[in-house]
């Protein structure tokens, strides 16, 4: 059978889908209004992944419409949620992460923290949950959240599990 890469190279998957990068597509423009160079502060965010995150194949920084009918599609749940996840298929590497708008700003300005932190930080989210961590359970969920606050501090961004004073 042939593997991965000998299957894109006959046409059957894009190349890109191979690649070490992700693509990054920004399906609403109102994104460069609340996040300064957003491509860089994902790339940024993702590197800091290293070690423990999966790399996705694609970021998409969308709106909560597109979001909430794929949770719908997807989960069951009709209502927007601010990042969802999608594992590959199997032997395909990557994943795509997809992030709604009005939600990401809503609770960045809900938990006075500036949106690129919360993006950088929902980016790492992500990340993780591609790689197999999860939070359903309290366990899960105490060592996903201490693993974002130390990732985060690669990139000086506050532990967002962290209270404000």
């Amino acid at each position: 059978m042939a593997g991965p890469e000998s299957l894109a190279a006959a046409g059957f998957f894009p190349s890109c889908a191979f690649e070490e990068t992700p693509e990054i597509l920004i399906e609403d423009r109102r994104w460069h209004c609340y996040v300064p160079r957003p491509e860089h502060l994902i790339r940024r965010a993702l590197a800091a992944c290293e070690g423990y995150g999966r790399q996705p194949g694609s970021v998409v920084l969308s709106t909560d419409r597109v979001v909430r009918v794929l949770n719908g599609q997807h989960r069951g749940k009709h209502r927007p949620t601010n990042v969802l996840t999608f594992d590959p298929p199997p032997g395909i590497p990557g994943g795509d992460v997809i992030l709604a708008l009005e939600t990401v700003l809503r609770e960045a300005r809900q938990s006075g923290k500036s949106v690129s932190h919360h993006l950088a930080h929902l980016i790492v989210h992500g990340s993780l949950h591609l790689a197999g961590y999860d939070h359903h359970q309290a366990g899960e969920a105490r060592e996903m959240e201490m693993l974002e606050a130390r990732l985060l501090s690669r990139l000086h961004i506050p532990n967002p599990w962290k209270p404000r004073a």
